[in-house]
């Protein structure tokens, strides 16, 4: 499976080879404009005449809190160019200036090109990230490069006023079904920071394995980590604290907040493997390595379960600065309605005892406690009385729906894994919705954001997760960011068309879809 898409993206690769050694050059292509950037722009009004050349002699200037956007940019651009793009307090002409100042919208930013010098600024380090971001596609692929690329360097004259729409803007990779290690963790972390998402909710816990340490409870992750656990039987592993600690310090740095996810009461059984004190009758149950799910749960009425959970929550509160903690819930089949709402009215204040803002699946909404929660929408239907009941309350929305967003559906019956229990997701499916009008009984003041999960039960390494998350990620990223206005099927498309390059040269095995003309 593989193998096959690795070939996809050598035989494609291939003939851009082929022609550039043939023709003597780069093929002719169009001149990048201010609006050819995913997520689209809110606002972009282009000059006329020149833009802004790179050259050996530009230089980048910041200053405080700037520094490190700065020197990420710089880092960006060199190796492409050959030039070394120095960074200074004070560079005069001939510079790209990032500038920190009051009145922008928090991650917003302004992007002023002309050919004396490029402004970019920002009210705070998170609008220069997102800026940075937009600046690099508004040079040529190339700059992807690892080396230097024989080439102008010019970015397209005019301004680019630019906002997000939603303030949660999200991924998910699931730990648990398959254990991903730290560096693919960060390789995407890497490429959805390029789309401007900024949260990646990582699903720890599950019925095939705990992939998390906890001090207080050792064998979680003795057990729930060995080898043979997960789909399968062959993705074990787990996260030490340290290596929990360096991923959520190496996304801050790219302004993405981990959101880490225990679920319970049900998908616990790794968790009773471990402790079986956990189950009602105190017997361990079997290993699961299968893909069934809601036979699993804890015992409600038992004083240990909360322990547990107190102590699971603690602990991962404790290492995690981002301010939400998300406690699952979801497919609880075997725990009865009513100890259902127990349990939540337990737990969810738990989260908040430890000073982070709850978080669950939809199905938490059920409780009265979710009250000023954060519900993560995760269904098909156009209406949720229990979310609008808890929205009412004062609880907030994030949406993935899983016929539009789960990047684990197959794009269509020839895919090669994924699953397709909400259906295949093409691009445009993925593309094709509002998320203000997708719950009719939800107003969109009360839409946090939308994320995009990637369940991986069939996943196994970077290869799978390229080839599943993109392009369709990109297509939930512009629906987070950009205005509704600038939602446009044809327009995005194209743009995505164009990006194929510069996935390419990053060595991203990503869908080639054929609703998309790729570059």
């Amino acid at each position: 499976m593989r193998l096959t898409r690795l070939a996809v993206v050598l035989v494609t690769a291939l003939p851009l080879v082929t022609a550039t050694a043939s023709a003597g050059g780069p093929p002719k292509r169009p001149a990048i404009a201010l609006t050819d950037v995913l997520p689209a722009v809110a606002e972009a009004s282009p000059a006329p005449g020149d833009g802004f050349r790179l050259t050996s002699g530009t230089v980048i200037t910041a200053s405080g809190a700037a520094l490190p956007v700065a020197t990420q940019l710089a880092e960006a651009l060199r190796p492409g160019t050959g030039f070394p793009l120095p960074v200074v307090a004070d560079g005069g002409a001939r510079a790209i200036a990032l500038v920190l100042e009051p009145g922008h919208p928090d991650e917003g930013y302004r992007l002023d090109i002309g050919p004396a010098g490029v402004a970019l600024r920002a009210t705070l380090p998170a609008g220069l990230f997102a800026g940075v971001q937009t600046l690099r596609q508004l040079l040529p692929p190339e700059i992807e490069s690892t080396s230097p690329q024989r080439r102008r360097w010019v970015l397209p004259g005019g301004t680019i006023v630019d906002r997000p729409r939603y303030a949660y803007r999200g991924a998910m990779l699931d730990l648990a079904r398959h254990f991903h290690e730290p560096a693919e963790i960060r390789r995407y972390i890497d490429q959805l920071s390029r789309f401007k998402i900024n949260h990646l909710h990582l699903h720890l816990s599950d019925d095939q394995g705990w992939r998390i340490r906890i001090d207080s409870w050792p064998r979680l992750t003795e057990v729930g980590g060995a080898p043979g656990t997960g789909v399968g039987g062959d993705g074990g592993g787990f996260l030490t604290k340290d290596d929990y600690r360096e991923l959520v310090r190496y996304a801050a740095d790219r302004f993405v907040t981990i959101v880490p996810e225990i679920d319970m009461p049900g998908h616990v059984n790794a968790a009773q493997v471990a402790y079986p004190e956990l189950t009602c009758d105190g017997v361990a149950p079997r290993p699961r390595t299968d893909m069934r799910v809601g036979y699993s749960s804890l015992c409600v009425s038992a004083d240990v379960t909360y322990r547990f959970a107190e102590d699971v929550i603690r602990e991962l509160a404790e290492m995690t600065p981002g301010p939400y903690l998300h406690i699952g819930g979801d497919e609880a089949m075997s725990t009865p309605h009513g100890s259902y709402l127990t349990f939540q009215k337990r737990v969810l204040p738990l989260v908040r005892k430890y000073g982070k803002i709850p978080y669950g699946w939809h199905e938490i909404a059920q409780s009265p406690s979710a009250a000023g929660a954060v519900i993560q929408f995760w269904g098909r239907e156009r209406t949720s009385p229990s979310v609008a009941t808890a929205v009412a309350a004062g609880a907030r929305v994030v949406l993935s729906p899983a016929n539009r967003s789960y990047l684990d559906m197959k794009y269509d019956m020839l895919t090669p894994g994924g699953l397709a229990w909400a259906g295949y997701i093409e691009v445009r499916t993925a593309y094709d919705w509002d998320p203000a009008r997708l719950l009719s009984d939800v107003p969109e003041s009360a839409v946090l954001g939308v994320e995009a999960p990637l369940w991986s039960e069939t996943l196994r390494d970077s290869t799978d997760i390229d080839f599943l998350a993109f392009p369709r990620l990109v297509a939930i990223a512009e629906l987070g960011w950009s205005p509704r206005a600038a939602h446009d099927w044809s327009s995005f498309r194209a743009r995505l068309g164009a990006y194929g390059p510069r996935w390419i040269r990053d060595g991203v095995g990503f869908h080639r879809s054929p609703q998309i003309n790729w570059s």
